[in-house]
């Protein structure tokens, strides 16, 4: 079975948010981009909202997608969706993440990502070139 997940590509000022997995978590200690899974009946869009406000208590505008990509870990498979973001309201507090960085694009190689997130950093340096 493959789980839905929706990632915010959150961009400020040039720079690109990224938050850190806590432990316990699937992957916990690596960067991601904010997001998460789709709920019953959510839209990505929504699920943005939700998932921005409950993990780093932001808002955020979501704007169009930027990425899909399809990867499979050993325990289940992911489809991503990536989508252009910026930040409404709030500031970054760690609620359900472990630490967060507003990094520039060509810093985002020194963060390991998860594999899944990995094919959108190319994307985004050319967006943000």
């Amino acid at each position: 079975m493959t789980v839905v997940v929706a990632a915010a590509v959150v961009i400020q000022e040039g720079r690109v948010l990224l938050t850190r997995r806590a432990e316990g978590q699937h992957l916990a200690g690596m960067w991601e981009f904010p997001g998460g899974k789709l709920e019953d009946g959510e839209s990505p869009e929504e699920a943005l909202g939700r998932e921005c406000l409950e993990e780093c208590g932001i808002e955020v505008e979501v704007g169009e997608i930027l990425e899909v990509t399809h990867h499979r870990y050993p325990e289940k498979a992911v489809l991503l969706l990536f989508y252009r973001c910026a930040l409404r309201a709030g500031e970054v507090r760690h609620l359900q993440v472990a630490d967060h960085a507003w990094v520039a694009p060509q810093d985002l190689d020194g963060y390991p990502l998860p594999p899944a997130d990995e094919g959108v950093v190319a994307r985004i340096k050319a967006l943000l070139a």
